[in-house]
Protein backbone atom coordinates (compact mmCIF):
# COMPACT_ATOMS: atom_id res chain seq x y z
CA UNK A 1 0.00 0.00 0.00
CA UNK A 2 1.28 3.51 -0.80
CA UNK A 3 1.92 5.98 2.00
CA UNK A 4 -1.49 7.12 3.26
CA UNK A 5 -2.43 10.77 3.70
CA UNK A 6 -5.02 11.74 6.29
CA UNK A 7 -6.53 15.17 6.84
CA UNK A 8 -8.12 15.85 10.26
CA UNK A 9 -10.20 18.97 10.71
CA UNK A 10 -11.94 20.70 13.62
CA UNK A 11 -11.18 22.02 17.08
CA UNK A 12 -12.08 25.07 19.13
CA UNK A 13 -12.09 23.28 22.49
CA UNK A 14 -10.19 20.45 24.18
CA UNK A 15 -13.33 18.34 23.65
CA UNK A 16 -12.66 18.40 19.91
CA UNK A 17 -8.85 18.54 19.95
CA UNK A 18 -8.06 15.61 22.29
CA UNK A 19 -10.15 13.10 20.29
CA UNK A 20 -8.56 14.40 17.07
CA UNK A 21 -5.06 13.88 18.45
CA UNK A 22 -6.00 10.42 19.77
CA UNK A 23 -7.22 9.42 16.29
CA UNK A 24 -4.01 10.79 14.71
CA UNK A 25 -1.87 8.84 17.19
CA UNK A 26 -3.92 5.69 16.51
CA UNK A 27 -3.37 6.04 12.75
CA UNK A 28 0.38 6.57 13.32
CA UNK A 29 0.57 3.42 15.47
CA UNK A 30 -1.05 1.44 12.67
CA UNK A 31 0.88 3.12 9.80
CA UNK A 32 4.16 4.66 10.95
CA UNK A 33 4.75 6.53 7.68
CA UNK A 34 1.19 7.93 7.42
CA UNK A 35 1.20 11.64 6.62
CA UNK A 36 -1.27 13.57 8.78
CA UNK A 37 -2.31 17.18 8.30
CA UNK A 38 -4.59 19.06 10.70
CA UNK A 39 -6.78 21.96 9.64
CA UNK A 40 -8.12 24.19 12.42
CA UNK A 41 -9.53 27.66 12.94
CA UNK A 42 -7.13 30.59 13.25
CA UNK A 43 -6.62 31.93 16.79
CA UNK A 44 -8.22 28.89 18.40
CA UNK A 45 -6.74 26.44 20.88
CA UNK A 46 -5.80 23.83 18.24
CA UNK A 47 -3.21 26.18 16.66
CA UNK A 48 -1.15 25.73 19.84
CA UNK A 49 -2.07 22.21 21.00
CA UNK A 50 -1.62 20.36 17.68
CA UNK A 51 1.97 21.52 16.95
CA UNK A 52 2.82 20.79 20.62
CA UNK A 53 1.74 17.18 19.92
CA UNK A 54 4.06 17.03 16.90
CA UNK A 55 1.63 17.51 14.01
CA UNK A 56 1.43 20.14 11.28
CA UNK A 57 -1.65 22.38 11.25
CA UNK A 58 -3.06 24.99 8.85
CA UNK A 59 -5.54 27.58 10.16
CA UNK A 60 -8.67 28.74 8.34
CA UNK A 61 -10.08 32.24 9.01
CA UNK A 62 -13.47 30.71 9.84
CA UNK A 63 -15.57 31.71 12.89
CA UNK A 64 -18.98 30.91 14.34
CA UNK A 65 -22.22 32.72 13.59
CA UNK A 66 -23.22 35.49 16.00
CA UNK A 67 -26.77 34.62 17.00
CA UNK A 68 -27.25 37.79 19.06
CA UNK A 69 -25.98 40.39 16.60
CA UNK A 70 -26.97 39.36 13.08
CA UNK A 71 -25.21 42.32 11.44
CA UNK A 72 -21.85 40.96 12.55
CA UNK A 73 -22.47 37.90 10.41
CA UNK A 74 -21.43 39.73 7.24
CA UNK A 75 -17.82 39.30 8.44
CA UNK A 76 -18.56 35.67 9.33
CA UNK A 77 -19.81 34.98 5.78
CA UNK A 78 -16.74 36.68 4.30
CA UNK A 79 -14.47 34.50 6.47
CA UNK A 80 -16.46 31.42 5.44
CA UNK A 81 -15.99 32.28 1.75
CA UNK A 82 -12.22 32.73 2.28
CA UNK A 83 -12.10 29.45 4.21
CA UNK A 84 -13.87 27.55 1.42
CA UNK A 85 -11.32 28.82 -1.10
CA UNK A 86 -8.40 27.96 1.19
CA UNK A 87 -9.90 24.51 1.87
CA UNK A 88 -9.89 23.76 -1.90
CA UNK A 89 -6.23 24.83 -2.11
CA UNK A 90 -5.29 22.62 0.88
CA UNK A 91 -6.96 19.60 -0.78
CA UNK A 92 -5.23 20.33 -4.09
CA UNK A 93 -1.80 20.61 -2.40
CA UNK A 94 -2.11 17.75 0.14
CA UNK A 95 -4.21 15.23 -1.86
CA UNK A 96 -5.57 13.30 1.19
CA UNK A 97 -6.94 9.77 0.98
CA UNK A 98 -9.57 10.62 3.60
CA UNK A 99 -10.82 13.67 5.54
CA UNK A 100 -11.90 13.26 9.17
CA UNK A 101 -14.07 15.88 10.90
CA UNK A 102 -14.20 16.12 14.69
CA UNK A 103 -16.56 19.09 14.95
CA UNK A 104 -15.77 22.76 15.49
CA UNK A 105 -15.71 25.68 13.05
CA UNK A 106 -13.00 24.46 10.65
CA UNK A 107 -14.50 21.05 9.96
CA UNK A 108 -17.46 22.53 8.04
CA UNK A 109 -15.70 24.19 5.08
CA UNK A 110 -12.92 21.57 5.05
CA UNK A 111 -15.12 18.47 4.88
CA UNK A 112 -17.61 20.13 2.54
CA UNK A 113 -14.75 20.82 0.11
CA UNK A 114 -13.52 17.21 0.47
CA UNK A 115 -17.00 15.83 -0.22
CA UNK A 116 -17.33 17.99 -3.35
CA UNK A 117 -14.02 16.59 -4.57
CA UNK A 118 -15.11 12.98 -3.99
CA UNK A 119 -12.68 12.37 -1.09
CA UNK A 120 -14.19 9.96 1.49
CA UNK A 121 -15.15 11.67 4.77
CA UNK A 122 -15.63 10.33 8.29
CA UNK A 123 -17.31 12.35 11.05
CA UNK A 124 -16.70 11.88 14.75
CA UNK A 125 -19.60 13.26 16.83
CA UNK A 126 -18.73 13.42 20.53
CA UNK A 127 -22.03 14.61 21.99
CA UNK A 128 -25.44 13.05 22.62
CA UNK A 129 -26.96 15.96 20.67
CA UNK A 130 -25.36 16.38 17.26
CA UNK A 131 -23.77 19.69 16.29
CA UNK A 132 -25.08 21.72 13.33
CA UNK A 133 -21.89 21.25 11.27
CA UNK A 134 -21.97 17.46 11.59
CA UNK A 135 -25.68 17.32 10.75
CA UNK A 136 -25.01 19.27 7.55
CA UNK A 137 -22.09 17.00 6.60
CA UNK A 138 -23.78 13.70 7.46
CA UNK A 139 -25.62 13.06 4.20
CA UNK A 140 -22.45 12.82 2.12
CA UNK A 141 -20.18 11.30 4.80
CA UNK A 142 -19.16 7.65 4.42
CA UNK A 143 -19.20 6.97 8.17
CA UNK A 144 -20.34 8.68 11.37
CA UNK A 145 -18.68 7.57 14.62
CA UNK A 146 -20.78 8.32 17.72
CA UNK A 147 -20.60 7.87 21.49
CA UNK A 148 -24.28 7.67 22.44
CA UNK A 149 -27.28 5.49 21.59
CA UNK A 150 -30.20 6.96 19.64
CA UNK A 151 -28.17 9.08 17.20
CA UNK A 152 -30.49 7.99 14.37
CA UNK A 153 -32.44 11.14 15.32
CA UNK A 154 -29.71 13.14 13.60
CA UNK A 155 -27.90 10.87 11.16
CA UNK A 156 -28.67 8.16 8.56
CA UNK A 157 -28.73 4.95 10.62
CA UNK A 158 -26.78 2.89 8.06
CA UNK A 159 -23.76 5.21 8.43
CA UNK A 160 -23.61 5.21 12.24
CA UNK A 161 -20.91 3.28 14.10
CA UNK A 162 -21.02 3.35 17.92
CA UNK A 163 -17.35 3.72 18.84
CA UNK A 164 -17.35 5.94 21.94
CA UNK A 165 -15.10 8.98 22.28
CA UNK A 166 -11.32 8.69 22.09
CA UNK A 167 -9.71 10.01 25.29
CA UNK A 168 -6.18 10.95 26.28
CA UNK A 169 -4.40 7.62 26.74
CA UNK A 170 -2.28 8.97 29.62
CA UNK A 171 -5.41 9.26 31.77
CA UNK A 172 -6.05 5.52 31.62
CA UNK A 173 -2.50 4.47 32.50
CA UNK A 174 -2.12 5.59 36.13
CA UNK A 175 -0.58 2.86 38.31
CA UNK A 176 -0.81 4.75 41.64
CA UNK A 177 -3.16 3.88 44.48
CA UNK A 178 -5.64 6.65 45.47
CA UNK A 179 -3.60 7.13 48.65
CA UNK A 180 -0.33 7.64 46.76
CA UNK A 181 -2.05 9.92 44.23
CA UNK A 182 -3.28 12.14 47.08
CA UNK A 183 0.25 12.36 48.46
CA UNK A 184 1.36 13.76 45.06
CA UNK A 185 -0.86 16.78 45.77
CA UNK A 186 0.30 17.13 49.38
CA UNK A 187 -3.05 15.86 50.67
CA UNK A 188 -3.98 13.48 53.48
CA UNK A 189 -3.80 9.98 51.91
CA UNK A 190 -6.70 8.64 53.99
CA UNK A 191 -9.23 11.46 53.57
CA UNK A 192 -12.15 11.65 51.12
CA UNK A 193 -11.16 13.82 48.14
CA UNK A 194 -13.14 15.92 45.64
CA UNK A 195 -11.62 16.98 42.32
CA UNK A 196 -13.16 20.18 40.96
CA UNK A 197 -12.25 20.74 37.33
CA UNK A 198 -13.42 23.58 35.10
CA UNK A 199 -11.41 22.79 31.97
CA UNK A 200 -8.31 24.53 30.61
CA UNK A 201 -9.97 27.95 30.45
CA UNK A 202 -11.99 27.46 33.63
CA UNK A 203 -15.70 27.54 34.43
CA UNK A 204 -16.94 30.75 36.03
CA UNK A 205 -19.98 29.29 37.82
CA UNK A 206 -18.07 26.38 39.35
CA UNK A 207 -15.22 28.63 40.51
CA UNK A 208 -17.58 31.23 42.03
CA UNK A 209 -19.43 28.48 43.91
CA UNK A 210 -16.18 27.16 45.43
CA UNK A 211 -15.09 30.70 46.34
CA UNK A 212 -18.35 31.55 48.10
CA UNK A 213 -18.51 28.14 49.82
CA UNK A 214 -14.87 28.02 50.86
CA UNK A 215 -15.58 28.32 54.62
CA UNK A 216 -18.03 25.41 54.50
CA UNK A 217 -15.56 23.31 52.51
CA UNK A 218 -12.77 24.19 54.96
CA UNK A 219 -14.94 22.95 57.85
CA UNK A 220 -16.04 19.71 56.16
CA UNK A 221 -14.48 16.26 56.69
CA UNK A 222 -13.01 16.11 53.17
CA UNK A 223 -10.29 17.67 51.00
CA UNK A 224 -10.25 19.20 47.54
CA UNK A 225 -8.13 19.60 44.42
CA UNK A 226 -9.45 22.79 42.81
CA UNK A 227 -8.43 23.34 39.19
CA UNK A 228 -9.54 26.86 38.28
CA UNK A 229 -8.35 27.33 34.68
CA UNK A 230 -6.13 30.25 33.70
CA UNK A 231 -8.84 32.93 33.59
CA UNK A 232 -9.78 32.51 37.27
CA UNK A 233 -6.36 31.83 38.77
CA UNK A 234 -5.72 35.28 40.30
CA UNK A 235 -9.21 35.47 41.81
CA UNK A 236 -8.85 32.02 43.36
CA UNK A 237 -5.35 32.73 44.67
CA UNK A 238 -6.65 35.86 46.43
CA UNK A 239 -9.41 33.85 48.17
CA UNK A 240 -6.93 31.12 49.14
CA UNK A 241 -4.54 33.71 50.58
CA UNK A 242 -7.28 35.35 52.62
CA UNK A 243 -9.02 32.19 53.91
CA UNK A 244 -6.03 29.78 54.06
CA UNK A 245 -8.10 26.55 53.93
CA UNK A 246 -5.79 23.67 54.90
CA UNK A 247 -7.81 21.07 53.01
CA UNK A 248 -7.82 22.70 49.54
CA UNK A 249 -5.06 22.56 46.91
CA UNK A 250 -5.67 25.18 44.20
CA UNK A 251 -4.04 25.18 40.76
CA UNK A 252 -4.71 26.79 37.36
CA UNK A 253 -3.78 23.57 35.52
CA UNK A 254 -3.44 19.97 36.57
CA UNK A 255 -0.52 18.63 34.54
CA UNK A 256 -0.99 15.03 35.73
CA UNK A 257 -4.73 14.57 35.22
CA UNK A 258 -4.34 10.80 35.65
CA UNK A 259 -3.12 11.32 39.24
CA UNK A 260 -5.87 13.87 40.00
CA UNK A 261 -8.57 11.47 38.82
CA UNK A 262 -6.99 8.60 40.79
CA UNK A 263 -6.91 10.74 43.95
CA UNK A 264 -10.61 11.64 43.69
CA UNK A 265 -13.63 9.93 45.26
CA UNK A 266 -15.87 12.46 43.52
CA UNK A 267 -15.38 14.73 40.49
CA UNK A 268 -17.18 18.04 39.88
CA UNK A 269 -17.04 18.95 36.20
CA UNK A 270 -18.72 20.57 33.22
CA UNK A 271 -20.52 18.05 30.97
CA UNK A 272 -18.38 18.16 27.84
CA UNK A 273 -18.30 14.92 25.87
CA UNK A 274 -14.59 14.23 26.43
CA UNK A 275 -14.85 14.79 30.19
CA UNK A 276 -17.82 12.43 30.39
CA UNK A 277 -16.01 9.74 28.39
CA UNK A 278 -13.04 9.98 30.78
CA UNK A 279 -15.34 9.70 33.82
CA UNK A 280 -17.06 6.66 32.29
CA UNK A 281 -13.80 4.86 31.47
CA UNK A 282 -12.44 5.55 34.97
CA UNK A 283 -15.73 4.78 36.76
CA UNK A 284 -15.76 8.09 38.65
CA UNK A 285 -18.74 9.32 40.67
CA UNK A 286 -19.50 12.82 39.38
CA UNK A 287 -21.54 15.97 39.83
CA UNK A 288 -22.01 17.55 36.39
CA UNK A 289 -22.68 21.28 35.97
CA UNK A 290 -23.51 21.69 32.25
CA UNK A 291 -22.28 24.88 30.62
CA UNK A 292 -25.19 26.98 29.31
CA UNK A 293 -22.87 28.72 26.81
CA UNK A 294 -22.64 25.94 24.22
CA UNK A 295 -24.48 25.29 20.95
CA UNK A 296 -27.91 23.62 21.31
CA UNK A 297 -27.32 23.32 25.08
CA UNK A 298 -25.68 19.96 24.28
CA UNK A 299 -23.93 19.67 27.68
CA UNK A 300 -27.30 19.47 29.46
CA UNK A 301 -28.31 16.69 27.06
CA UNK A 302 -24.99 14.90 27.69
CA UNK A 303 -25.55 15.11 31.46
CA UNK A 304 -29.17 13.94 31.24
CA UNK A 305 -28.06 10.84 29.33
CA UNK A 306 -26.12 9.87 32.49
CA UNK A 307 -28.70 11.05 35.03
CA UNK A 308 -31.34 8.88 33.29
CA UNK A 309 -29.19 5.82 34.10
CA UNK A 310 -28.41 6.93 37.70
CA UNK A 311 -24.80 7.34 36.57
CA UNK A 312 -24.22 10.96 37.65
CA UNK A 313 -25.75 13.87 39.57
CA UNK A 314 -26.61 17.04 37.65
CA UNK A 315 -26.71 20.54 39.14
CA UNK A 316 -27.80 23.16 36.60
CA UNK A 317 -25.70 26.27 36.12
CA UNK A 318 -28.62 28.38 37.36
CA UNK A 319 -29.01 26.31 40.56
CA UNK A 320 -25.29 25.89 41.28
CA UNK A 321 -24.84 28.88 43.61
CA UNK A 322 -27.46 27.49 46.00
CA UNK A 323 -26.81 23.76 45.58
CA UNK A 324 -23.33 22.81 44.38
CA UNK A 325 -21.26 23.06 47.59
CA UNK A 326 -23.98 21.41 49.73
CA UNK A 327 -24.33 18.62 47.16
CA UNK A 328 -20.62 17.83 46.98
CA UNK A 329 -20.14 17.90 50.78
CA UNK A 330 -23.13 15.58 51.25
CA UNK A 331 -22.29 13.22 48.39
CA UNK A 332 -18.59 12.70 49.14
CA UNK A 333 -19.47 11.31 52.59
CA UNK A 334 -22.16 8.93 51.24
CA UNK A 335 -20.22 5.74 50.47
CA UNK A 336 -23.20 3.77 49.15
CA UNK A 337 -24.19 6.54 46.71
CA UNK A 338 -20.59 7.01 45.51
CA UNK A 339 -20.30 3.26 44.87
CA UNK A 340 -23.62 3.12 42.99
CA UNK A 341 -22.73 6.16 40.79
CA UNK A 342 -19.30 4.70 40.09
CA UNK A 343 -20.70 1.31 39.05
CA UNK A 344 -23.43 2.84 36.84
CA UNK A 345 -21.16 5.29 35.02
CA UNK A 346 -18.63 2.53 34.44
CA UNK A 347 -21.31 0.41 32.70
CA UNK A 348 -21.74 3.22 30.12
CA UNK A 349 -18.07 3.23 29.09
CA UNK A 350 -17.26 2.37 25.47
CA UNK A 351 -13.71 1.02 25.29
CA UNK A 352 -11.10 0.85 22.49
CA UNK A 353 -12.73 3.81 20.71
CA UNK A 354 -9.59 4.78 18.80
CA UNK A 355 -9.09 1.25 17.43
CA UNK A 356 -12.69 1.12 16.19
CA UNK A 357 -12.37 4.53 14.47
CA UNK A 358 -8.98 3.68 12.92
CA UNK A 359 -10.40 0.35 11.66
CA UNK A 360 -13.09 2.30 9.81
CA UNK A 361 -10.59 4.88 8.49
CA UNK A 362 -8.40 2.11 7.09
CA UNK A 363 -11.40 0.35 5.59
CA UNK A 364 -12.48 3.53 3.78
CA UNK A 365 -8.96 4.19 2.48
CA UNK A 366 -8.73 0.55 1.33
CA UNK A 367 -11.91 0.96 -0.70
Amino acid sequence: MNKIKVLISGGGTGGHIFPALSIANGIKERCKDAEILFVGAENRMEMEKVPAAGYKIIGLPVSGFDRKNLLRNFKVLLRLYKSMRLAKKILHDFQPDIAIGVGGYASGPMLKAAQKKGIPTLIQEQNSYAGVTNKLLAEKAEAICVAYEGMERFFPSEKIIVTGNPVRQSILNCSLTPQDARKCFGLDPGKKTVLVVGGSLGARTINRCIESGIDRIAGADMQMIWQTGKFYEEEAKAVMKEKKPANIVQTAFVTNMDEAYRAADLVVSRAGASSISELQLLGKAAILVPSPNVAEDHQTKNAKALVDKQAAVMVTDADASGKLVSSLIELVSDDARLKSLSENISKMALRNSVDKIVDKVMGLIGK
